[in-house]
């Protein structure tokens, strides 16, 4: 079974920084596409950044110039560094990788647990 594990959600105040973490384990065979994705109360979750294993990043526009996604591909983990943070990055972040876990079966998708981020003075 694969398990992917975030850390590093709290309390922050607003123009802060915070940085996420989510490491995967378990029978993996290849991780392709990472992503944070995150969902506000009363809101529908989003893609707010996700980066390819060859490096290639993608991020919604409202967190570009502030969020940076990055992976370390021997760890097996993704990390999200989020600066000036803002009242409406308030949030349950969610880890998403795209894993194969043995050749003949095709990847899936994988989730974390979420972890709770909370910008407010």
């Amino acid at each position: 079974q694969v398990q992917l594990v975030e850390s590093g959600g709290g309390l922050v105040q607003p123009g802060g920084s915070l940085r996420l973490y989510c490491a995967a384990s378990g029978r993996i065979l290849s991780i392709f596409d990472m992503g944070w994705y995150r969902q506000a109360p009363g809101k529908q979750r989003e893609l707010v950044a996700s980066i390819t294993s060859g490096g290639s990043t993608n991020y919604t526009d409202s967190v570009k110039g502030r969020f940076t996604i990055s992976r370390d591909n021997d760890k097996k983990t993704v990390y999200l560094q989020m600066n000036s943070l803002k009242p409406e990055d308030t949030a349950i972040y969610y880890c998403n990788a795209y894993i194969r876990q043995r050749l003949g079966i095709g990847p899936r998708d994988y989730w974390g647990q979420g972890t709770q981020v909370t910008v407010d003075s």
